[in-house]
């Protein structure tokens, strides 16, 4: 790790520092660093270091096999000022020199939110947006399987009383079922 205030003598084969450090979509508890690699550098990921100012925690991300050249910083806390450092990382391993320290103080969330356009649309809202609509496929599904389960109850009944050998016919004494030329019932033949 570098020490603040040691300068980090440079070789020609290694990696130079990432330049044009920003900050974009700054928010209350998050933001985005994008930078810029020095053409022809060999770089496979990065590394960035975050610090509160005036607080001597640190938080690492490291990202390999990657072309990105921009990382989010997530869980900042409002009205806090922060230092970020970007270094590259090489595919030989060694990492470049830390790049020009960026200081970035996030809003308030009321200011975040008073900033927000009209068309801007939160993830909260669009949360609420996608309950809503998984209530109403919800109860569309429901709707369907109900009638699906009527219609099923309804043939069955249909079938059940069309069966020839079913419960009904069963209980017939053999005089309902006799007829003028055979009144003992049935269509048998009687052995003679």
């Amino acid at each position: 790790l570098r020490k603040p205030g040691v300068d980090i003598i440079c070789r020609g084969d290694s990696l130079s520092a990432p330049v044009n450090v920003t900050i974009k979509a700054l928010k209350a508890n998050s933001a985005v660093v994008t930078w810029d690699i020095p053409e022809g550098d060999p770089v496979i990921g990065f590394s960035i270091t975050q610090q509160k100012k005036d607080v001597r925690m640190l938080r690492f991300i490291q990202e390999v096999n990657t072309t990105s050249r921009s990382c989010a910083l997530w869980d900042l806390a409002e009205e806090t000022d922060y230092i970020v450092h970007v270094q590259s990382i090489s595919m030989s391993g060694p990492m470049s020199p830390h790049s020009e320290p960026l200081r970035f103080r996030t809003p308030k969330e009321a200011e975040t939110q008073a900033s927000k356009s009209k068309d801007e649309v939160t993830m909260e809202e669009v949360g609420a947006q996608l309950r809503a609509g998984e209530f109403i496929i919800i109860v569309v599904v429901l709707i369907m399987w109900a009638g699906v389960i009527a219609l099923f109850c309804r043939q069955y009944d249909i079938i059940k009383d069309n069966e020839p050998n079913n419960n009904k016919d069963k209980a017939k004494t053999s005089s309902e079922c006799s007829t003028p030329e055979h009144p003992t019932g049935g269509l048998l033949r009687s052995k003679v």
